[in-house]
């Protein structure tokens, strides 16, 4: 993709009550991360814009929130044919913000995203709800669910277009207005939608501001006329959005990453666990908070598992010269690579823990780091409680799968897990027991428009997708009526 630079149009122009505008802030370098190079500069919003976004949404919600469902799916389903018409364009962009292939970039995340906005165009129209009656003599009680207000919505830079339809399609659906923020490191694909939007959308519905989080998104979260603080990242900023939001009692809904268990049982198919592994332990770098990057191997499989998956993540191709060759593309940053190196170099001081294969940063450009298995791990160790967001997956041995269990629930994270075994039974039992918002079983990372995708314990709470997303972005609202004189 570096050839594509040159041929590729960047879009840096904000989205502001209807107008696109340049950012008025510091200048923020957008770089490739497969090569290191800056791509462009984007003008971060300056703190009066961030104000004009916010009260341009606010002047929105009273009309928006009033239009009917059929004409909200009408503009979400517009929104999908401009995003599936611009699909080449976004697929490139996305490709080089991220690094990642772009022929992945194409299959994956265009469609993903293009079917999100055409879901919930239908679900805002099959809601359902408490029958209306009389609860108490001489009323009528009916229930409704409302849209909320202005909803300032924070996306992460690991699947940037993909992560911007999970929170504005069923906000927007709901009937809410936004002002959206993409990750300072990944804005390009979102920007070059932005005039799109802008022809689809009244003024003022959606706004997209870009910056960092420490000055436009600290003045997004604590102004009193957002009602709704939508943020996909980490525990540690998750915690900085609450302390702030609880001055103004807003909404929140949090998804902040995870550390999937991968229970493999000895009775378990292992071609396909390894292959499973393979493909989703390291998808995208690794950078995705259902990763497979947590095994519990049980003792009868354990040393099979480790040979032949450390000999299929061997063969795992990345920083190809050919991008259709590539399976996986770098990290997001030098940072997230020195991070990622970090924590493998501290795992590997350890005696007891083993380098299968990997375990190094690449020494071309770019800022990709080999794909990497360490067996021998301890339930106790650092590499195995805390999230890496790299491409590495540990193994851990367990004797009684009450133990793997047991193991498997013993973290601060609640988001993915999985359990292989050819025993329903007991693929059924360890499911209804494992702590996550997820479970596969024979499988991992499968997502679908029409399931919730959400978290347990530190992983934050709310869903994305699904029906239950539009319950999220709306609240519940009783109506009583009292009747007039009995007519008989």
């Amino acid at each position: 993709m570096a050839g594509e630079t040159t041929s590729t149009p960047f879009y840096s122009e904000l989205l502001i009550d209807g107008e696109l505008v340049a950012g008025a802030g510091l200048p923020e370098a957008i770089i490739n991360p497969a090569t290191g190079e800056t791509l462009t500069l984007v003008r971060e919003a300056s703190t009066p814009q961030v104000e004009t976004a916010i009260l341009a949404a606010h002047r929105a919600f009273s009309s928006w929130s009033r239009t009917t469902p059929a004409q909200r799916s009408a503009v979400l389903l517009a929104i999908a044919d401009a995003i599936e018409q611009r699909a080449e364009l976004l697929a490139r962009l996305e490709a080089l913000n991220c690094g990642k292939p772009l022929h992945l970039a194409r299959q994956d995340d265009l469609s993903a995203t293009v079917d999100v906005f055409r879901f919930f165009a239908g679900a805002v129209r099959c809601q359902q709800g408490q029958l209306a009656g009389e609860y108490l003599p001489g009323y009528t009680s009916m229930v409704r669910r409302d849209p909320i207000g202005v909803v300032a919505s924070i996306a992460p830079w690991n699947y940037p277009l993909m992560m911007a339809a999970w929170k504005i399609a069923p906000a927007l659906a709901a009937g809410n207005t936004l002002v959206f923020k993409p990750s300072e490191h990944t804005p390009l694909s979102i920007l070059a939608l932005a005039p799109a939007l802008a022809e689809l959308l009244p003024r003022g519905v959606i706004n997209i501001i870009c910056g960092g989080g420490e000055g436009v998104g600290s003045h997004l979260v604590s102004h009193p006329k957002v009602r709704m603080v939508s943020l996909t990242g980490d525990i540690v900023t998750g915690q900085k959005v609450l302390q702030a939001v609880a001055k103004t009692l807003k909404r929140t809904h949090l998804e902040l990453g995870g550390k999937a268990p991968v229970i493999v049982c000895n009775d378990a198919d292992l071609d396909a666990v390894v292959q499973g592994v393979r493909n989703y332990g390291y998808y995208n770098a690794g950078q995705d908070c259902t990763a497979a990057c947590r095994i519990y191997a049980q003792a009868g499989i354990h040393d099979r598992l480790v040979s032949e998956l450390g000999d299929a993540v061997a063969s795992l191709r990345f920083a190809r010269k050919n991008d259709a060759d590539n399976e996986l593309g770098p990290l997001i940053s030098a940072r997230q690579r020195d991070r990622v190196a970090s924590f493998v170099e501290r795992a590997l001081g350890q005696p007891h823990i083993e380098r299968v294969t990997g375990a190094a940063a690449h020494s071309g450009p770019g800022f990709f780091y080999q794909p990497t298995l360490l067996a021998g791990c301890k339930q106790s160790d650092e590499i195995v409680q805390r999230e890496v967001f790299g491409p590495v997956v540990t193994v851990t041995r367990f004797d009684e799968l009450a133990q793997a269990v047991d193991w498997a629930n013993d973290s601060e994270y609640g988001l993915a897990s999985s359990v292989w075994t050819q025993n329903l039974d007991k693929a059924m039992q360890v499911a209804a027991r494992l702590q996550y918002g997820c479970t596969w079983i024979n499988s991992h990372f499968m997502l679908v428009s029409e399931m919730p995708h959400g978290g347990l314990k530190r992983s934050g709470y709310g869903k994305d997708l699904s029906s239950d997303s539009l319950q999220d972005y709306s609240v519940v609202r009783h109506i009583m009526a009292r009747h007039g004189q009995p007519l008989v």
